[in-house]
């Protein structure tokens, strides 16, 4: 590791990195617009330059260089000396944020991006009270350049971060830069909608707020919304997010920092497939059908009678006659728990995992790149957590099967009790094996989200809530165990089901995912330690 002294200060700082990045990581607050780690710099903003010492070509002794340089392109190495707190560098932030404010409209008060927007946080920072342009502003037409995302030119400060997305990790091409000079915008090319799987990272790459995703514009302020960890259900790849919500109410999801995974990047299968938890038809109660009318029942009874009804089912038929299909929408806790309290009561009993869909192909991105050049990788399998509802199978140990040999005993009057775990938000669930298998028992639960041919065939149907309602882990397509908080209150009188979970299974108390993964870590080694991302550093962006 390099060893080099910003503003005095001495900084280890990471080998191969430039100085602004080892700068941010250091916790200096550096002004930049151009600059993300996860493009190619081009070193155009010119808010980040410094200071550095060089040698002296008569003396070689070290002296401060008589011309800023820029701290994205300068790469570390050891004994490097720059400066950011000097009057020149600071000279030189006043007269690039005036730039910047030239034809720059003030009209914070109905931008979208006000209050995370770093043309505000840098003028007022970096920049000057007072601006000396008397000049009418130069004015630039809103563009409606895709079918998710506008364009207001005349807040661009021009740093090309979504012209080189487009290029470098997308790989669509959509977005350039026109014209030169003063009369340089960005645009599309003709006849070329930004339209591709990833579009929507050039919202949150934008430093001001010149690209607004149409879903969110004027929906809400930044300033009120709350923020939650999350994981993205949208593909088995497990990107990590951020849940921006209020009083209940999701308004969008953000990419989160997750080196090796999906990086700074999500697609928009996972940032915009999330309305279905506003479906107004959603189960939001627990019912029992009772001679052939369903009716709602309190929480607090359902234990009991969900146990009394399980009991008799393996009194007169055995162990074996009872099941349970989890879905891998489930949480790797939610599986254990209903797992161990079917185990306890029918200790034969068998546990299948749901059925997985497919959607498409494997995309990889940038478009056409060799193999093993990706960036970014859309996955055809439209589940959070195959591989964790897999591993809580065999982890609990005894018998598994697979989806079909259960539907099959079923069918043939081995099986009179199955619990089925659905919340696949998607018209092709159930199928019919399934539904004449239903038809046999004499027992059936189902935990859903919304309403249909199985839900209306349950004998105990409860409420399965959306992932942004719960807390727990999903395990990705490589293995690896994250997890998630829960953002938002279930609607109405719809618990989260670890809660309910947690009070099946004989447990009292508020639930914690936390504490069902301490559990879990004795037949399932390293769940109690799941990967958490790390932070970015405070002022990247």
């Amino acid at each position: 590791m390099a060893t080099i002294i910003i503003d005095g200060r001495e900084i280890r700082c990471r080998d191969g990195i430039n100085v602004l990045q080892a700068a941010l990581e250091a916790g200096f607050d550096v002004p930049h617009y151009c600059y993300h780690p996860g493009l190619s710099v081009v070193a155009s903003c010119r808010l980040c330059l410094m200071e550095m010492k060089m040698p002296d070509p008569r003396t070689n002794e070290p002296q401060w260089s008589p011309r800023l340089v820029p701290s994205c392109q300068t790469p570390v190495r050891d004994g490097l000396e720059v400066r950011f707190d000097s009057e020149k560098v600071r000279a030189n932030q006043r007269s690039v944020m005036e730039y910047y404010l030239v034809n720059h409209p003030l009209d914070c008060p109905v931008c979208d991006k006000a209050g995370e927007c770093y043309l505000q946080d840098y003028s007022y920072r970096f920049g000057q009270a007072a601006s000396r342009v008397v000049d009418p502003k130069h004015k630039n037409p809103k563009k409606d350049i895709g079918p998710r995302t506008l364009l207001y030119q005349d807040r661009c400060v021009l740093c090309s971060r979504c012209v080189r997305f487009t290029q470098e990790v997308s790989g669509t091409s959509e977005l350039c830069l026109v014209d030169r000079g003063h009369r340089a915008e960005i645009d599309v090319f003709p006849g070329r909608p930004l339209d591709n799987p990833l579009q929507g990272n050039v919202v949150d790459i934008c430093p001001v707020g010149s690209l607004l995703d149409k879903s969110f514009l004027f929906k809400q302020r930044v300033w009120y919304l709350r923020t939650a960890a999350s994981i993205c259900r949208g593909c088995s790849t497990g990107c990590a997010i951020r849940v921006d919500h209020h009083e209940d109410r999701v308004y969008r999801l953000r990419p989160r920092w997750n080196p090796g995974v999906n990086d700074w990047w999500i697609c928009d299968r996972g940032r915009f497939g999330w309305d279905f938890i506003r479906a107004p038809d959603r189960i939001v109660s627990p019912q029992i059908c009772r001679g052939g009318e369903a009716g709602r029942v309190d929480w607090s009874s359902l234990p009991t009678m969900i146990r009394l009804r399980i009991e008799q089912v393996v009194r007169r038929h055995g162990p074996t006659s009872v099941a349970a299909i989890l879905s891998p929408e489930m949480a790797c806790e939610e599986a254990w728990l209903l797992g161990t309290f079917l185990r306890g009561l029918a200790p034969g009993a068998p546990l299948a995992r749901g059925p997985v869909f497919v959607e498409g192909q494997e995309e990889r991105f940038p478009v056409g790149c060799a193999p093993g050049q990706e960036r970014f990788i859309i996955r055809p399998e439209p589940h959070p957590n195959r591989r964790g509802v897999e591993a809580v199978i065999e982890g609990l140990g005894g018998e598994s099967a697979d989806l079909e040999e259960i539907l099959g005993r079923a069918a043939g009057g081995a099986i009179r009790a199955l619990w089925v775990v659905g919340g696949y938000p998607r018209p092709d669930w159930p199928d019919q094996a399934l539904l004449a298998a239903a038809e046999k028992l004499e027992l059936l639960v189902v935990q859903d989200m919304l309403p249909g041919a199985l839900t209306r065939r349950a004998h105990i149907l409860l409420p399965f809530c959306a992932w942004l309602e719960r807390e727990g882990t999903f395990m990705n397509h490589a293995g690896l165990l994250q997890p998630f908080e829960q953002a938002v209150q279930p609607p109405e009188e719809a618990l989260p089901d670890g809660q309910y979970l947690w009070a099946l299974a004989g447990h009292a108390g508020l639930y914690r995912a936390a504490r069902v993964r301490e559990m879990m870590a004795a037949g399932l080694p390293g769940f109690d330690r799941p990967h958490v991302p790390p932070e970015e550093p405070e002022h990247a962006h």
